[in-house]
């Protein structure tokens, strides 16, 4: 299964919705919904996994203002890892 993206608004917040598995394809659609809004909340409890163009995504997106939700463990551990990577 491929990442599905599905976006709503709630009391004005974009609620971002990822299923299934992030990869290099989705990444520019994901930037492209979450540029919408500063501060979006992007829900991934339903994310299955994701590559490294993904895991990369994910933290771009969370630099900028997003609110990660129910982020697996192991991708939790990777963003961090990666964002460690970066400030070094």
């Amino acid at each position: 299964m491929l990442c599905h993206i599905e976006c709503r608004r709630e009391d004005s917040r974009l609620i971002v919705h990822l299923a299934g598995r992030l990869c290099k394809a989705q990444v520019a659609d994901l930037l492209e919904v979450c540029a919408q809004a500063s501060r979006p909340i992007v829900e991934l409890e339903e994310l299955l996994s994701a590559d490294a163009a993904g895991i990369d995504a994910l933290l771009r997106i969370e630099h900028e203002g997003a609110r990660l939700v129910g982020l697996p463990g192991y991708s939790r551990r990777e963003v961090d890892n990666l964002s460690r990577q970066r400030r070094r």
